[in-house]
């Protein structure tokens, strides 16, 4: 399994990009979200990777986040939605649009991506709601309306740990009470440590 790439970007399209890594080009699928980030060809790049095996192909996908390769793993998990469509719903929505859809049942909200019709969407807010409720959750278990990315791979880290959804969330929320408006992942990280071993 290919966890992640670090190279140097060779060729960017319009759903993929090619990534030189010591001489071989790695051919990743992605968000136009990820794409644009990555900057012009020619520039250092790292991206976090996900492969699927199938019988006629063996696709890789790659994120800017651990936290939109985390929202890939749950789409790709819901009946119907493959690489190419969870792939789209991520270019439409961001993690936090993903998750106040998935948190409110908007499957309105959902059915903007190219390729997903009504009833798909119904499906994916449906059977996603109770597994993602604690990736971007308050102690009061309310998605926030302005969740940051970083709290959201925050506590998509606490959960990979072993902590429940709603402890991660809670974790990460008293962390940020701790450090006000835009803490680094790393800050969230040390805030927590420290409030763990305050608890007797």
């Amino acid at each position: 399994m290919i966890a992640r790439l670090t190279g140097i970007l060779a060729e960017s399209a319009a759903d993929h990009a090619v990534i030189d890594v010591g001489g071989v080009g790695y051919l990743v699928q992605a968000s136009t979200r990820t794409l644009a980030a990555l900057g012009p060809v020619g520039g250092n790049v790292m991206v976090f990777t996900e492969m699927q095996v199938r019988e006629d192909a063996t696709p890789l996908f790659a994120f800017g986040s651990a936290g939109e390769r985390d929202w890939f793993r749950l789409l790709t998990g819901v009946q119907g939605v493959g690489g190419k469509v969870a792939l789209a719903i991520l270019s439409t929505l961001d993690a936090d649009e993903l998750s106040r859809a998935v948190g409110t049942g908007d499957k309105a909200m959902v059915a903007r991506a190219n390729g997903v019709g009504p009833k798909l969407a119904q499906r994916i807010v449906m059977e996603l709601k109770d597994k993602v409720g604690g990736v971007a959750i308050g102690p009061a278990g309310v998605v926030p309306a302005a969740a940051s990315g970083i709290s959201a791979d925050a506590a998509s880290a606490l959960i990979h740990l072993g902590f429940r959804p709603a402890e991660a969330g809670a974790a990460v929320a008293a962390a940020e009470a701790e450090l006000g408006d835009s803490p680094s992942l790393d800050a969230l990280v040390r805030a927590y440590a420290e409030l763990r071993t305050a608890v007797p």
